[in-house]
């Protein structure tokens, strides 16, 4: 038995939202062929680190408490699923500000004994899996490629992580004009394969 983070990052709601439509039907397909797994959901809506942002003012009160609570939960579960939208670009601000909590020298990452200019991942044991949407279709917006940073964020510390899922284009036809579940709907045996191969 495995236990498994969920982190999702979604400022739109349910019904609206490509990313967690991509996320319902990844953990559809996970739990059905892992039915005893233990599932921690985390909405990084609900969690105050994600809300804190580091700035002058915070610096020496940032790394707090809750942070090495967080730190401590990455430490301890088995796998780690994160389903995050493109904003302005980018991850959004609620997921930056939650890894600038969790990627700690020392903790999450160390320089101590690595090679000029390269560090060592201290989360070894994690495997991640990556679920990314973005309203442009792939390529559109190269320099702001949301997915790979996620990817090479979580590779930074260590993480094995799997071949990431990126829904793209939906702020185009014709997935413009579909809800959200019947675009993914599109994916789904990709999906399929991913989830029962974490």
């Amino acid at each position: 038995m495995s236990k498994v983070l969920v982190i999702s990052v979604s400022v739109s709601a349910k019904e609206k939202s490509y990313s967690l439509a991509l996320l319902d039907r990844f953990l559809k397909h996970y739990q059905a062929k892992n039915p005893s797994d233990e599932i921690i959901k985390l909405d990084l809506n609900q969690v105050s680190i994600a809300q804190k942002t580091l700035n002058v003012e915070n610096q020496a009160t940032f790394w707090d408490e809750e942070t090495k609570e967080y730190i401590n939960q990455l430490k301890t579960v088995d796998k780690l699923v994160i389903a995050s939208p493109m904003h302005n670009f980018n991850i959004p601000a609620m997921m930056k500000n939650y890894l600038d909590h969790v990627l700690l020298a020392n903790e999450t990452f160390s320089y101590k004994y690595s090679e000029k200019g390269d560090a060592k991942g201290l989360l070894p044991d994690l495997t991640v899996q990556i679920l990314t949407t973005q309203g442009a279709p792939y390529g559109w917006y190269r320099w702001g490629n949301h997915t790979d940073y996620l990817w090479g964020t979580w590779d930074f510390v260590g993480a094995k992580v799997k071949e990431p899922i990126l829904v793209a284009g939906t702020k185009t036809k014709p997935y413009s004009q579909l809800e959200p579940s019947k675009v993914i709907d599109e994916f789904d045996a990709r999906i399929k394969v991913a989830a029962e191969e974490f």
